[in-house]
């Protein structure tokens, strides 16, 4: 009898090359996307779920008795009750070290047109300002540079270690923030607190738990300058979207570059969406999908599945 590997949001990966995902003494069912109510009808009979996004919750498991192996193609592991999976004897695995050139480029990405001003200064372009101007360039908006200025790292796995090279790279000053709940402050990392308050840049490279749902609230992010700049390449729960959107409107944080939210895809009336300010540039989850990062992701979904198989 053939393994049954069914992946329930195969087009999240777009025009990525999935025929490695055909295993021989399997069969492979890819659905471009699955609505919460078909999950049980199309894995009822899966040996190997693959998901993206798919939440894959305890009820769920509970009735897929067949199920005996979750293989996620992401990073973040928040749409998979761990908990539910083990004691359910599933075997759950993640994909990582695929978007360590992606993500912290993306970092970069945000944080340069923040810093460069580059969306006013197009708008400036495009709408003949610099046509009409009596000197050969605007300077209608401030540039800052990045060297010399620190940049705090929270979540020091391979995304945050591979932006810290690249702040390096710019002349920046890395922190490394230590957790939040730590009791002691390791070798080469700085409080959480005085790491926030540090900081010129914020880049969040941790993942999305309960404790770190809203990590940076309205009191968190009172302990930033005014002058700091917030990136988010990780999980948009890390953050208070209210809370930021206070801070961005009051003048309490420079700017702030999203790739992720809350709600993905956000709602028509989401707050950050639809508050038009100049200082929040947000891009929708784009980070980790370069052609290169999305074909090492199958890549390493395939190695999951052949360790698996072959333990």
């Amino acid at each position: 009898m053939p393994t049954n590997l069914v992946f329930l949001d195969a087009a999240t990966l777009g025009d990525a090359d999935l025929s490695p995902l055909q295993q021989a003494a399997c069969k492979l069912q890819l659905y471009d996307y699955t609505a919460p109510e078909d999950r049980l009808a199309r894995l009822q009979h899966a040996d190997i779920a693959i998901v993206n996004k798919c939440v894959i919750d305890a009820n769920l498991m509970k009735q897929l008795p067949r199920l005996k192996a979750i293989m996620i193609s992401a990073t973040g592991t928040d749409n998979v009750d761990l908990a539910a999976a083990e004691e359910a004897g599933i075997f759950v695995k993640n994909v990582q070290n695929y978007a360590e050139t992606a993500v912290p480029q993306h970092v970069f990405a945000l944080l340069l047109s923040l810093t460069n001003q580059l969306l006013p200064y197009q708008q400036a372009v495009k709408t003949g300002r610099w046509a009409k101007s009596n000197s050969f360039c605007l300077l209608d908006y401030p540039v800052m540079e990045l060297s010399g200025k620190t940049m705090t790292i929270v979540g020091y796995g391979a995304l945050g270690q591979a932006t810290a090279r690249l702040a390096v790279a710019f002349g920046m000053t890395v922190v490394i923030a230590e957790r939040p709940d730590a009791t002691h402050v390791r070798p080469g990392r700085m409080g959480f607190c005085e790491a926030l308050k540090v900081a010129d840049v914020v880049s969040l490279h941790c993942p999305l738990t309960r404790d770190t749902q809203h990590l940076f609230n309205t009191e968190r992010l009172s302990w930033l300058k005014s002058s700091a700049i917030l990136i988010n390449t990780a999980r948009g729960g890390l953050i208070d979207a209210q809370a930021l959107l206070n801070a961005l409107q009051q003048g309490q944080l420079k700017a702030a570059g999203l790739d992720v939210l809350a709600e993905e895809p956000p709602s028509v009336d989401d707050c950050l969406i639809n508050c038009n300010l100049s200082n929040l540039l947000i891009t929708p989850h784009i980070g980790w999908a370069s052609n290169e990062a999305r074909t090492r992701m199958v890549e390493k979904i395939v190695d999951n599945i052949k360790n698996y198989l072959a333990n």
